[in-house]
């Protein structure tokens, strides 16, 4: 019987997992959780604070129970604290203390990141006690969740304007409270372009979020009337005050467990893994946030997804027991709703296109979701970005209102980047349409045809 042990009960770990026991059900599986809550959806915290889901098991992808009865073993509250290579075994200790030894064939680490503090001052000693909150886990969760109970906070400032700043900033505005969203980059949503940006700006503010972005924030602070937070704006002091604090500054890959055992580090800081996940310790693999990202355009760099993690999980839990699947690579697509707007992109933007070497093309168009004749029709905000060489499609960023069908649309570039298709082709593709959803030039390639007139005109110009 093969005894493979895993680390981590997030994405990649019980994708690894359950991959596995499909494979072999009669394989030996011991999976470690730090915390007592395997298999939750972390992305959906946010809705759980504005009450959307409820209660807050209804997070749980599988209960406990529910992967139990697929064979794993979960050893819940337990913390992985060292690899022996040489006598693979992993060395755990429980919440009472105990120090025992998990015997491997094979090892799959999935520990995933933790939050980033930026270098601001105060985020290393306050905590939610202090009204200071991160948002990383079903801890955190009941931490906010408590304060927010206990206190009644009427205003909160989120550090971070990203995905989870952004939805974070909806749920409080849900709950009544005086919201402040300050920003580092001159547009919120750092991964789309300012322009579209500027959409999701105008939305938070008209919902009454103040946002205030270049913003670099130095300090939090606690006093008698709440807490100050301190920085720079435009060369000059900054300085807000609020009852609650989120921090929501990105992540930073949780190395530690496989650094100390020898494997090497590479883009981000992150493990380095081949296409295969494996680490170069001998039965050792490794999947999830806190390894580098193949990328299919990038090659390799840190871009940690949850679908990612859960591709990879599920490549390394097949190849532990024998196979030999590659993961085949991200685009890095990613979507968000914030309030009744959603914002998608996938691929590279311009200056990333460039930075690597190719020479990107990228227009700025929009189309309707439907027929316009077709009552509840409205505009999306495409920017394409393709190669002006050879008129590949290198990437899109998508911005529309809720309904307009924007997170399956970003899907339809998302796949034509993977197939590694022109800007051009994704006029060829047979897409669906009925006059409420759609026309039969779908939005989608409307701005691709947009983008091949203006690709086509310099390629005129540079030829007279």
């Amino acid at each position: 019987m093969t005894h493979l042990a895993i680390v981590g009960g997030s994405d990649a770990g019980i994708s690894a997992a359950l991959r596995a026991r499909e494979l072999d059900p009669s394989v030996d599986v011991t999976v470690v959780v730090a915390d007592a809550y395997p298999n939750f959806s972390i992305c959906g915290i946010p809705y759980y604070f504005t009450g959307e889901v409820a209660p807050w098991q209804s997070l749980a992808h599988r209960t406990s129970a529910d992967l139990g009865a697929t064979g794993m073993n979960l050893r819940l509250d337990t913390l992985a604290t060292a690899i022996d290579i040489a006598g693979r075994r992993l060395e755990v200790r429980s919440a009472s203390g105990q120090v025992d030894r998990v015997p491997y064939d094979e090892l799959i680490v999935g520990t995933g990141a933790l939050p980033a503090h930026a270098g601001i001052a105060g985020l290393d000693r306050l905590g939610p006690a202090d009204g200071v909150h991160v948002i990383h886990s079903m801890g955190d969760t009941f931490a906010l969740e408590e304060d927010l109970r206990a206190r009644e906070p009427r205003s909160a400032i989120i550090v971070g304007a990203g995905y989870v700043g952004l939805e974070m900033a909806e749920a409080f505005v849900t709950r009544g409270m005086a919201v402040t969203q300050l920003q580092r980059g001159p547009e919120v949503l750092s991964t789309l372009d300012p322009e579209l940006g500027a959409l999701v700006h105008e939305e938070l503010a008209g919902h009454g979020v103040d946002v205030v972005t270049g913003t670099t924030v130095t300090a939090i602070e606690r006093s008698g009337t709440g807490l100050i937070v301190t920085g720079v704006r435009g060369g000059e002091p900054f300085t807000r005050t609020a009852d609650l604090v989120l921090a929501v500054l990105g992540v930073r890959p949780s190395t530690e467990l496989l650094e100390r055992a020898g494997a090497a580090l590479g883009a981000g800081g992150a493990v380095a893994v081949d296409d295969r996940m494996r680490t170069g310790i001998p039965h050792v693999w490794a999947a999830g946030d806190g390894i580098v990202t193949h990328h299919r355009l990038l090659g390799i760099t840190y871009l940690p997804l949850g679908t990612t993690s859960h591709k990879q999980g599920r490549v390394a839990g097949e190849n532990a027991l024998g196979g030999d699947r590659a993961f085949r690579g991200s685009v890095g697509t990613q979507v968000v709703k914030v309030f009744d707007l959603v914002a998608a992109r996938t691929g590279l933007r311009d200056r990333d296109a460039a930075a690597i070497g190719f020479r990107p093309l990228t227009t700025s168009s929009a189309a309707d979701d439907h027929k316009r004749y077709y009552p509840g029709a409205h505009p999306i905000r495409f920017r394409i970005t393709g190669d002006e060489r050879d008129g590949r499609l290198l990437g899109a960023q998508l911005v529309g209102r809720r309904g307009t069908e924007v997170a399956k649309r970003v899907d339809t570039f998302a796949t034509a980047l993977h197939a590694g298709l022109s800007v051009d082709e994704l006029s060829d593709l047979d897409l669906s349409y009925t006059p409420p959803l759609g026309s039969p030039w779908d939005a989608v390639q409307v701005a691709a045809q947009d983008w091949s007139r203006q690709f086509r005109s310099r390629t005129a110009d540079a030829s007279a």
